[in-house]
């Protein structure tokens, strides 16, 4: 059989009801054929058959119209018959409704009808929300409180050489920013399985943290006042870390009160040494205690039931060097211009929220497209659009920093590209090429810059930067511009 039986009982044979009465063949008129005389009987090709036909009332075809416009946005998708069928049987419509409401002996009958009167329409499914939409406000609050920091560094400037320490809190900063990366790897992870075990993995890697990098930084400190300070700077990098991953940036944003508020008031007066040293003290240790209340709620959880699976350290040791590369490349623009930095900072704000963007509208793109080549080229043309965008966001800062010498500017935007595309290739889960490409980079500048004289030449990070950029434009077109990264 080729198709489905038809459910429909009966035929075209019992539209009429018929009634044959057998009657005696007529007798042949005489002299017509056969033998013996008047009388013999003979087959005719008249039919004897009498037959009584009673018309059945048809389909109300208005009834029909009516319903068939009723229910035509339903009717429009259906396929076959059968499942305008399903329709009406869903809706309850009787049998003896359908043969005294609309003349139709069966459901499959007047289903067949609407099918016939409705136009076939398959409309597209409704747009899927966006999973990747950015939360525009919370990005920005980010990159504030990657800034706001410095502030203690305005505070406190006139109580320090920054010839003598600035080295030692550099040492300090650099091992908690790498620190900081493969630690905030790890409890993304860890937070997976259950925030009692990313707080337990905060807990222990941020007191580590901070203890490896005054250790590190008393080395050049030759053992120093200038180490409490390196010892405050690591514990507040190490706290807040612990906030941000947890996502309590509102909290880290209120322990900084302190420090915005002395800054504010620097402009018409002058604080005194006492407060200058004070309101920094008061915001680490409001962060200190904001970390520490944060991560009781989060032991005081339960434990997520059934195995705890422990990540293998190494997994997130290239997240680390990445850190480690930053640190190296940025501390390099800010021996040439100190307010890159803050330009830099300020930045991944905007720059976590293009993250987001990339991977909303490589969402959108992977549904406009039928064919590898087509999503290929949309992707080139999303990723081209979210870097250019940081860019543009850069270039008057950068042009102001440099008071527009282009090389400072190439500078600050070759930086900012690496960085953009390493972490949109770490968003995806590749880790260790970006962590490769930034390593060699930053070695490549610090042994040029240790050559020739820190800060080296102002043409360095330009030179440096830029083929990194394009490795790593190109990595991300070859491993992202593929739709199985973005199913």
């Amino acid at each position: 059989m080729s198709g489905p039986m038809s459910l429909e009982p009966g035929g075209p044979e019992q539209d009429t009801l018929a009634i044959r009465l057998a009657t005696p063949r007529p007798r042949r008129p005489f002299g017509t054929g056969g033998t013996g005389g008047t009388g013999g009987a003979g087959n005719t090709s008249d039919s004897p058959t009498l037959a009584i036909r009673i018309p059945r009332k048809g389909p109300d075809e208005e009834a029909v119209s009516e319903l068939a416009a009723e229910l035509a946005d339903r009717i429009g998708p259906a396929v076959h018959p059968y499942e305008v069928a399903a329709l009406l049987e869903a809706d309850g419509l009787s049998a003896s409704l359908i043969k005294e409401k609309y003349g139709h002996p069966t459901l499959f009958s007047l289903a067949a009808a609407l099918y016939e009167r409705v136009p076939r329409t398959f409309p597209e499914p409704p747009q899927a929300p966006d999973p990747w939409r950015p939360d525009t406000l919370r990005c920005l609050l980010r990159g504030a409180l990657f800034a706001l920091p410095a502030l203690a560094y305005l505070l406190t400037s006139p109580l320090w050489d920054v010839t003598r320490h600035a080295p030692v809190l550099i040492v300090a900063g650099t091992v908690s920013w790498a620190w900081g990366q493969a630690l905030g790897h790890r409890a993304h992870v860890r937070l997976v399985t259950g925030r009692r075990e990313a707080g337990r993995t905060l807990a222990g890697g941020s007191a580590l943290g901070a203890t490896v990098a005054t250790a590190l930084a008393a080395i050049p400190a030759g053992g120093g006042p200038v180490t409490a300070v390196a010892a405050a700077q690591s514990l507040y990098l190490a706290a807040a870390g612990v906030l941000l991953v947890l996502g309590r940036e509102r909290l880290l944003l209120l322990t900084l009160t302190p420090l915005t508020a002395g800054a504010a008031v620097l402009f018409w007066w002058e604080p005194g040494a006492l407060i200058r040293l004070t309101l920094p003290l008061l915001a680490v240790l409001a962060t200190l205690a904001a970390a520490a209340r944060v991560l009781g709620g989060c032991l005081a959880e339960p434990a997520a039931p059934g195995p705890d699976p422990r990540p293998p350290l190494r997994s997130s040791l290239p997240y680390g060097l990445f850190g480690l590369a930053a640190a190296i490349l940025t501390t390099l623009e800010g021996r040439h211009a100190p307010y890159a930095v803050i330009a830099l900072t300020l930045s991944m704000g905007p720059a976590e929220w293009l993250l987001y963007r990339y991977r909303g509208w490589s969402v959108t793109a992977l549904r406009a497209t039928s064919s590898p080549t087509g999503f290929l080229l949309r992707s080139g043309g999303v990723l081209g659009l979210c870097l250019t965008v940081y860019l543009l966001l850069l270039l008057p800062p950068a042009l102001l920093i440099g008071h527009g010498s282009g090389t400072a500017a190439a500078a600050v935007l070759g930086l900012a590209a690496v960085l953009w595309t390493a972490l949109l290739l770490q968003a995806f889960g590749v880790a260790w090429p970006p962590a490769l490409v930034c390593l060699t980079t930053a070695a490549v500048a610090a042994a040029v810059a240790w050559t020739t004289g820190p800060p080296g030449p102002a043409a360095l990070l330009p030179a440096i930067c830029a083929p990194a950029a394009l490795s790593l434009v190109a990595l991300t077109l070859a491993l992202l511009g593929r739709p199985s990264p973005h199913a």
